[in-house]
Parts: structure tokens; C-alpha cells; sequence
């Protein structure tokens, strides 16, 4: 799809209300487009006012500016990550994409209600985004086409880059608030924040070269630990240091506060395999995914047997995968989802941490009706319900194999060798 194929027509184009969301929307209304932008509100702190974002996009050229209120959607996603363990690669608990799920499936139905044909967005072919709000589209909503400006030729011959784009709204006036050289990129929302590209590019730059918003350094957090108790019922946090909850934003509002103080999941470095097929940098903040995130991990630790934990971490990893690639709409993942959904319904229990220079510690855990840990059966002192004694037979089925193998040359470095 090129701009081309719609001119007369009407456009909805997801707006950030950033450099890239102004020069789109006056390039696309100077091409005889009309633009309807819709904002997502996703409790993102590097906005404070969201109706200034509204009132740019109309400044731009947009025909109608709409804010989506969707910042307790973005939390409910957070816990749903949580409960899967959902962190892409070990180390990104899925931020941005979770963003952009939740973005897309409040945008889609005003989009249908309003009658329009084609959704719009600003990422760059190069990225991850482009995908996500592509294929989202297309398993939601197939009957809604997608246009990139950033894979047409006819923008690209018009912006190679962010340079030509802060002339371009210079230029005509546009109320952009961007530098031609920014350092970084940071994408922001309830969950945390993602930072990329620019000098984050090189890895000679270090994580700390990032300036936190979500929280301290580890090196300039406070010199005394601060414990945190939490509370799960059925997988879901009921109390939270001593307190109730309150709505979803509101948890995540005190845990990134709690776990951000104590620099915990700050400055998170990661070098990962993009959908694209490239290697991206980026370094993430997420206090609050970190804090409540890593609790839950303490309270499963006591829950699954090795079986159970076999099949929750093969479907964690996949559904980490499924959400960054953006199939997480699709059957494979709901089927996964299932697994971790059905565990969640046997994770109660209390859990208290440590928050300390960055680091998450367990101090304990207690009240936990589906816990299979029976302190007398792990004690290496007091009987309880294993004997010592009952462990001969077990081990001598054992060392029948372990013999055959010997015996067999399978043991490549015997003794002696």
C-alpha cells in the first residue's frame, strides 16, 4: 500500500505525538489524506498531558484527535506477563509489545466504528513495531488494511531520516518538541520504559550512560534494604507492602515507585534477536514488572514439581516469544496461556523480598496452600516422611544404568584417561 491508494480517503493513525507523528500527519493531509489520530493513554509518564498531544496532531493537519484511555488495560497486561513469566530472552519482561497489543485492540474498535478502512503507524522498517501493528491488525481486524509510511518509497525519497523530518516541521511550522540529535530513543508507558538507538547503538556505551526516569541506579540506591511483603490470590497480587492494591494502575504506580527507589530493574541491558532478523541494543526500565515479577517467581518456586516446572517454563519462553514476534492473538499462544492460567489458579501465598542496590532477595515465604516444599521431608536432620534408609533400593535401580553405560565405553573421560 502506498499514499497513492489513498488519496480522498480517510486515515486512522496512531499517534505518539512525537517528531515522527507530526511529520506524518501533515505529510499524509498535504497528500490529500484525511487524518483522524487516535492517542493511547497508557499511563505513560514522558506525556503529562495528553490533551497537548491531541491538541498537536490537530496543529498538524489531523482532522480529528481522539485520546483512548487505556492505562488500566496496560496494567492487566503487565499481570498477565507476570503470571507467564513472560521476559523475551531472559532479561525484557515485553513492555513495548504489550503496549502495542493493548494500543491496537482499543484503537481497532473506534477505528470500525468510525467507518474507516486503514490504520496507520510511524514505525520504521527496520524495527520490531511495524510487525506488531501489522499483524495485530491483520488477526483482529483483517478487513482493516495497514499502511507504513516508513516502508513507502514515496516518503522515504522525502525523509531519509530524522534530520530531514525536524526541517521538514520547522519548515512548516509544526509545534515539534525534538532535537536533530537526539542521544537516545525511550518508548514509554505504565510498565516501563524502553530505551534504544543513538548513542545506545555502540556497545562501548554503557547501560548507566541512560538517565533513569522510573527509578535511581543501582549505585545510588539507598544505603539500608527495604523489605517488601505481597500477597497472591489465584495468581493475582491482593496486597501489596501491607496495603490493598486498589485498581491496576494503582499497583503498578506503587510498585514501580517501590522497586524504582531501590533501583531495582533499572538500566536492564539487552542485546536481542529482533523479529527482522538483526541484533538491537536496548536497555530497559521496569521496576514494578521486576518487583512483583520476581516474587511470583519465588511463590512458583514452591508450587511446581519438576514435571509441572518443565511445561510452565517451556510455554513462559514461548509466550515471551510469541508477544515480542506479535502472535500473541494467535492459538499457540492461548493454548500456552492456558498452561500458565491454570498454574496462576494455584498460586496463593505470601511472599516477602528484600529490595536492595538493584537486586530483588527472598526472605520468606508463607501461607501457601498448594506449596509441595514439607520442610520435615527436606531436612537433612529430621526424618519426617523420608527415611534415609528408604533410598537404598532407589539408588541401586539407579547405578544399574550407570554401570551399563561404563561398561558400555559411553563414558567418554573414565579414570585414568
Amino acid at each position: 500500500m502506498n499514499v497513492d491508494d489513498l488519496r480522498g480517503s480517510t486515515v486512522a493513525f496512531c499517534a505518539s505525538g512525537g517528531l515522527d507523528s507530526c511529520t506524518i500527519t501533515h505529510w499524509l493531509a498535504a497528500q490529500g489524506i484525511r487524518v483522524v489520530s487516535y492517542t493511547a493513554d497508557l499511563g505513560q509518564t514522558d506525556e503529562a498531558d495528553l490533551d497537548a498531544v491531541a491538541d498537536r496532531m490537530l496543529a498538524c493537519g489531523a482532522a480529528e484527535a481522539h485520546i483512548v484511555p487505556l492505562a488500566r488495560e496496560m496494567a492487566e497486561a503487565g499481570m498477565s506477563a507476570i503470571r507467564s513469566q513472560a521476559r523475551y530472552e531472559g532479561g525484557y519482561w515485553n513492555t513495548t509489545p504489550l503496549a502495542r497489543y493493548v494500543t491496537v485492540r482499543g484503537i481497532l474498535p473506534k477505528v470500525l466504528e468510525a467507518g474507516i478502512g486503514v490504520l496507520s503507524h510511524g514505525s520504521t522498517g527496520r524495527g520490531n513495531d511495524q510487525v506488531r501493528f501489522q499483524l495485530i491488525t491483520n488477526m483482529l481486524a483483517p478487513e482493516i488494511g495497514v499502511y507504513a509510511p516508513w516502508r513507502d518509497q514515496r516518503f522515504l525519497d522525502a525523509f531519509g531520516g530524522r534530520e530531514e523530518m525536524l526541517e521538514y516541521c520547522l519548515a512548516h511550522g509544526l509545534p515539534v518538541k525534538a532535537s536533530a540529535k537526539a542521544l537516545y530513543s525511550t518508548d514509554a508507558n505504565l510498565l516501563g520504559l524502553t530505551h534504544e538507538a543513538g548513542e545506545l547503538e555502540a556497545l562501548t556505551t554503557p547501560a548507566s550512560f541512560v538517565e533513569p526516569e522510573m527509578g535511581v541506579r543501582a549505585t545510588e540506591a539507598p544505603d539500608l534494604p527495604e523489605q517488601v511483603t505481597i500477597r497472591f490470590e489465584s495468581g493475582r497480587v491482593t496486597s501489596l507492602a501491607g496495603e490493598p492494591p486498589g485498581h491496576p494502575e494503582a499497583l503498578f504506580a506503587r510498585a514501580n515507585a517501590l522497586g524504582g527507589r531501590h533501583g531495582v530493574g533499572i538500566n536492564l541491558h539487552l542485546v536481542e534477536n529482533r523479529f527482522v532478523g538483526i541484533k538491537s541494543r536496548g536497555i530497559y526500565e521496569a521496576p514494578g514488572m521486576e518487583l512483583l515479577g520476581t516474587a511470583y517467581a519465588f511463590l512458583l518456586q514452591t508450587i511446581l514439581d519438576r514435571r509441572a516446572r518443565r511445561v510452565f517454563d517451556f510455554c513462559s519462553g514461548f509466550i515471551a516469544e510469541q508477544l515480542y514476534q506479535a502472535y500473541g492473538e494467535d492459538l499457540g499462544t492461548r493454548l500456552a496461556e492456558e498452561v500458565t492460567g491454570r498454574v496462576a489458579t494455584l498460586a496463593t501465598g505470601t511472599i516477602t523480598v528484600e529490595l536492595y542496590k538493584g537486586m530483588v532477595s527472598f526472605v520468606s515465604a508463607s501461607d501457601i496452600p498448594h506449596s509441595i516444599y514439607v520442610e520435615e521431608d527436606a531436612s537433612m536432620s529430621a526424618v519426617g516422611g523420608f527415611d534415609h534408609k528408604d533410598s537404598e533400593g532407589f539408588v541401586r535401580v539407579l547405578q544399574v544404568s550407570a554401570r551399563a553405560l561404563a561398561e558400555r565405553g559411553q563414558i567418554l573421560r573414565g579414570l585414568g584417561e
